[in-house]
């Protein structure tokens, strides 16, 4: 069945075209990826099938009753509501409900004392008519209870990284990150039939990332998904929309799938295109031999036929993509970054005051040419450090000091705040270094797409993705030989996003970035920084094998792994894994059988250690999970029979009420067990981990 098909459309804005009869059909649990660079009319396109833009031709057909949820880059939220509130009321109509119950009731109560005060007879028909409708509007809420609970909106909220003590805050208090999360909690609360998902990971962490990325999976209806994350792209995807320089695709698969297709397709091509060229050639050189003799004429006239119905063959014209290579740094000394009992705090707010520490004393040294991957939850002080690092703001205790000949270049992750609106392209990026020629600005410029009259726009009227690649020039033109970079891919689009990775390769100082994004991380990163708790976990090696370590270890990268809360684990400081680095290069070195024998015992222990840890865990993990489920299915019924109590209906019906009543009261009788023992089992767990974790 088809949600929604596109019949000849065409849009266009001034004199661009972005979508010209275009034929597209979105049907039942399909899972579509939007690809192509910034501006190309991905965002437009959803606009199109979000009803909020309309074609200039063609034809838009949805489905009857088609719900549609749609999550935009940009999102305008204002408070007046706590956050639970704003996901549960968003479930079209609920609200609404809500308030026609309110007034049903009042209108009940109004007759209700005009029946007891002897004004109406007993029998009136309006309140035998108001008991009947509210006793159905009580069962449509109850309908919502069952179908979207609370419980269920908690498990989406807790799973996109907002705390409990969240829930009944203020929306007008988070920040637009935070925000344009809970709109997406509230789009995944409602579960429509088509979702439109404009770079929903662009302001979540690793792990909510990855709990995201399992909820799509599981996900049975169809959606429409344009994102810079490459892996997270394949993972989800099983059909692509490509906006190409000669005009709209589509091919089946992911994005790996299209990548392959596209090339067979340029091959084909280009080898057709040699196999017309060849004949054309043959045809020409024919006719320019037999042209002036008479007995060959009707031969030549052949040829010459031959040739005009030769077909001519357009080649895929090459998009353009953001290239640049980084020039050689200046050498500074072998630790470019020293900290040594760093300390930040910020004021709380509300009445109670007092602080937040975001660190309490860290240590932590950069070696020359490192390439430091900083994970974490958002909100763990990942931007805090970088900033403090950069000099954006001072630290409130301790020492932090850049080493000898170390000069910084910082990238801010909300870069378009930092961009003056008033001047041009070229003007922004000349700035940053008044020594450079204007060959030079132009030339840097032109490795990010701005050439010609583009130079001279205003950066106002740029595009998010544009002002990222105007932030990155000023970057380039002078670099510094210690790069510091807060989220580089957001609002870029995948291939600039990969082109990005490719150049920060060849990049010879030292690098330090922030980034949910896993195929950026692991491009890049030779060393990873897990921020978390007031401390920061330091791992000597790639992303991959910082994950496979942490799963051996039990830990769950603060839960990057997966996006769950794993068990609780001492970090190791970073002098503990300064000393372990060092000691690696002499214990790999060994390759005496003795060695070798210690290695397969070391792995033979572990594989023991890793069996009985899964003996001992595993009855009890899965007795807890048995109980939560249990105890969420009586938790619900019980919201259902207050629901039902509530109704005036119910007290007419003796019987009714009684079997009611019964229900409720064996109910919390069972709840109280299932809770005791449900209290008792996660001790009991605990206990385990806390001995196997000991051992």
């Amino acid at each position: 069945m088809s949600l929604v098909v596109f019949e000849k459309v065409s849009l266009g804005f001034g004199n661009k075209s972005i979508v010209n009869e275009l034929d597209l059909r979105v049907g039942e649990g399909e899972r579509i990826g939007l690809i192509g660079p910034n501006g190309s009319g991905k965002s437009t396109l959803l606009k199109l099938l979000s009803g909020e833009a309309k074609p200039d031709a063609g034809r838009i057909t949805t489905a009857r009753g088609l719900e549609i949820g749609w999550l935009p880059q940009d999102i305008v939220l204002g408070g007046g509501r706590s956050l639970i509130d704003f996901v549960l009321a968003s479930v079209p109509g609920r609200e609404q409900l809500g308030e026609h119950i309110t007034q049903t009731e009042r209108d009940l109560a109004r007759v209700q004392a005009e029946v007891e005060a002897g004004a109406r007879p007993l029998d009136d028909p309006e309140l035998m008519d108001l008991a009947t409708r509210i006793a159905d509007l009580h069962e449509r809420q109850a309908h919502f209870e069952m179908h979207y609970s609370e419980h269920e909106a908690l498990q989406i909220l807790a799973g996109l990284g907002f705390a409990a003590d969240d829930h009944r805050r203020d929306l007008g208090e988070f920040s637009g990150g935070w925000k344009m999360r809970a709109v997406l909690g509230s789009l995944l609360f409602q579960r429509p039939d088509l979702m439109l998902l404009d770079e929903p990971t662009n302001h979540l962490d690793m792990p909510s990332v990855a709990w995201f990325g399992d909820f799509l999976q599981r996900y049975r209806r169809s959606f429409l998904l344009i994102c810079h994350d490459r892996e997270f792209l394949d993972e989800q995807i099983d059909r692509v929309v490509s906006f190409e320089p000669e005009g709209v695709r589509q091919y089946r698969g992911n994005y790996v799938a299209y990548r392959r297709q596209r090339e067979e397709e340029e091959i084909i091509l280009e080898n057709k295109a040699r196999n017309v060229e060849r004949e054309r050639e043959k045809a020409e050189q024919f006719i320019d031999r037999f042209r002036a003799q008479a007995n060959k004429a009707r031969a030549v006239q052949s040829r010459v036929k031959q040739l005009a119905k030769l077909e001519h063959v357009a080649l895929f014209e090459k998009r353009k993509v953001m290239r640049f290579k980084f020039p050689p740094c200046g050498r500074s000394g072998a630790e470019a970054v020293k900290i040594r009992g760093l300390k930040k705090v910020y004021p709380k707010g509300g009445e109670g005051g007092g602080e937040h520490v975001v660190f309490p004393g860290l240590d932590l040294s950069v070696g020359r040419g490192e390439k430091i991957g900083i994970i974490g939850v958002n909100g763990a002080g990942k931007t805090t450090l970088l900033r403090m690092i950069a000099g954006e703001i001072a630290p409130d205790g301790g020492e932090l000091e850049l080493g000898h000949k170390v000069t910084p270049g910082y990238y801010a992750q909300h870069h378009a705040e930092s961009l003056n609106r008033e001047l041009t392209v070229f003007e922004e990026v000349a700035q940053q270094d008044p020594h450079a020629g204007q060959t030079r600005v132009r030339t840097i410029l032109g490795a990010f797409l701005y050439s010609g009259d583009d130079v001279d726009k205003k950066v106002a009227v740029l595009s998010g993705g544009e002002r990222a690649r105007v932030a990155l020039a000023k970057l380039l033109i002078k670099p510094g030989n210690l790069l510091l970079m807060d989220e580089p891919t957001n609002h870029l689009d995948l291939e600039s996003s990969e082109s990005l990775a490719e150049s920060l390769r060849t990049y010879d100082g030292t690098l330090m970035f922030v980034s949910h994004n896993r195929s950026f991380v692991r491009t890049l990163a030779t060393k990873i920084w897990n921020v978390h708790d007031g401390t920061v976990d330091i791992y000597p090696g790639t992303l991959d094998e910082y994950l496979a370590s942490a799963s051996e270890r039990g830990q769950e990268l603060g839960a990057v792994a997966d996006g769950k809360a794993g068990p609780s684990r001492q970090p190791q400081s970073a002098g503990r894994a300064a000393k372990a680095a060092e000691a690696k290069p002499s214990e790999a070195g060994g390759s005496s059988k003795r060695d070798r024998g210690r290695e397969r015992e070391r792995k033979r222990q572990e594989a023991q250690d890793r069996a009985r840890r899964s003996k001992r865990l595993k009855p009890l993990q899965r007795k807890v999970a048995e109980l939560e489920a249990r105890i969420g299915e009586l938790e619900d019924g019980q919201k259902q029979r207050s629901v039902e109590l509530a109704d005036p209906a119910v007290y007419g019906d003796e019987a009714r009420r009684s079997a009611l009543l019964d229900d409720y009261q064996a109910a919390a009788a069972k709840l109280e067990e299932l809770s005791e023992r449900w209290e008792l089992t996660t001790m009991e767990l605990e206990e385990q981990l806390e001995e196997l974790g000991a051992g």
